[in-house]
């Protein structure tokens, strides 16, 4: 009966010497590792979700996938009835090829301007030479008041019809003045259209924008689309990362570069590595559809939770693969305090990127080259500055009048035309002339 006692007392300090054991292992543990670590089992895996949509209104005559299909980045996927397309192509190209045609007729009527302005020009010059000549024989009854008059007519007409071919040759300036045949306003709006239209043939064929697996497969064969319809979903699995959402109180040992253990449910014997790469900017609610309104009618303090970015090991990813909303167990490793809470630097790298589109407007470019090669030189004119215009102009001017000897003798200096006084007549003559014919 006496050993009773003492083997009750024996198996007390047992069971006390293990828990103190216990307890003392567990304090180590604690200060050497579980101090510096932060837990929690609600984060879930995340990753980019492309929507697959058409550029353009079609019916879908063909599609090269389904749901969980692997599609690789440029691969046709979805094809439109390109029957419509085709015929804005066709008729986009010849639109050009005319437009070009015409455009160079106009550099041609340029030309033919400039031959009329030359040739009026010659006969204004004799008409005035035929009247300056016969200005000194009125006096000496050598030519009579009649046909005198018939020569200053002609003159005034000879003038007129130079006017008229200085103005046909603005106008024909006008059209093509600081342009050639490849870069006139009507050819770059004939190039636009092509653009569009080649642009439009080609989005009937549509391609995957990413690397992914397909998911959500809502497009049908014989369908007719609308743009922006959302007709599938290609997950890139190579780019996802774990949202872990911490607790508010959990965030005050959390930096960016901190090691990560992460442990998936679908793997049960894989432990994932990575590191943090960032907080959000604000809590889980705030960015909800209907954010709580904490200054109205009874208020319950409720922990708030932050979303925590983490990367994970690409290495690993290829061998276990995670999948879009798996949930995850995260332990943060907080022994490095050295790194930021947020992001200081702005990422100036390309983070996502696609080339599909890269070559359209490029073979685009190339069919108009063609085409404008194919109709027409490329023509162009010298630019004349609009002052020295005005100013041949105005000298033009001054010699087709007949009224002022200033003015014959403006003519002269500029070199317009040669004016001769035949019988060498006065200015007091030729004005007293005049002014007996008016």
């Amino acid at each position: 009966m006496a050993d009773k006692p003492n083997h009750r007392k024996l198996a007390m300090t047992l069971l006390t010497a293990l828990f103190v054991f216990a307890g003392i292992v567990w304090l180590l543990y604690w200060l050497i590792w579980g101090r510096f670590e932060i837990y929690t089992d609600d984060a879930y895996v995340n990753g980019n979700i492309v929507q697959l949509m058409s550029q353009i209104p079609g019916s879908v005559i063909e599609i090269n996938t389904d749901d969980t299909l692997l599609v690789t980045q440029g691969e046709p996927i979805i094809r439109l009835d390109p029957s419509d397309t085709d015929i804005a192509l066709q008729r986009s190209q010849a639109t050009l090829a005319d437009t070009v045609r015409k455009v160079r007729q106009y550099f041609e009527n340029v030309k033919s301007a400039q031959a009329t302005v030359t040739l009026r020009h010659a006969d204004l010059i004799k008409a005035q030479l035929d009247v300056q000549r016969r200005i000194g024989l009125v006096g000496k009854r050598a030519v009579s008041r009649e046909e005198m008059q018939h020569y200053i007519t002609a003159e005034k007409a000879a003038s007129a019809r130079y006017q008229t071919a200085l103005h046909n040759l603005n106008s024909a300036l006008a059209i093509v003045d600081n342009s050639d045949v490849y870069t006139h306003p009507l050819v770059e709006r004939a190039k636009a259209n092509l653009k569009t239209a080649y642009l439009n043939s080609q989005r009937t064929t549509i391609l995957a924008p990413a690397t992914g697996y397909v998911a959500k497969r809502s497009v049908q064969v014989g369908q007719r689309i609308s743009i922006n319809t959302s007709m599938l979903a290609i997950i890139p699995l190579n780019e996802v990362w774990v949202d872990a959402n911490y607790k508010e109180s959990q965030l005050d040992r959390i930096r960016i570069g901190q090691p990560v253990t992460l442990y998936a449910d679908a793997y049960p014997d894989m432990t994932f590595h990575g590191k943090i790469l960032g907080l959000s900017p604000g809590t889980g609610v705030s960015f909800a559809l209907l954010p709580p309104q904490n200054a109205t009618g009874n208020w319950i303090k409720i922990v708030q939770r932050v979303p925590v970015r983490i990367q994970l090991d690409l290495s690993e990813l290829k061998k276990y693969p995670l999948l879009i909303g798996l949930s995850m167990r995260v332990t943060t490793h907080t022994y490095q305090m050295n790194g930021p809470r947020l992001t200081t630097i702005s990422n100036r790298k390309q983070l996502y990127s696609t080339n599909v589109f890269n070559n359209q407007i490029k073979d685009a470019n190339e069919l108009i080259d063609t085409i404008l090669k194919d109709n027409s030189p490329n023509l162009s004119l010298p630019r004349m500055p609009v002052t020295s215009s005005l100013r041949v102009q105005r000298s033009d001017l001054a010699v087709h009048s007949l009224q002022s000897p200033r003015l014959l003798r403006c003519a002269r200096n500029d070199g317009v035309g040669a004016l001769n006084d035949g019988g060498g007549a006065r200015n007091d003559d030729v004005m007293k002339f005049f002014e007996g014919l008016t």
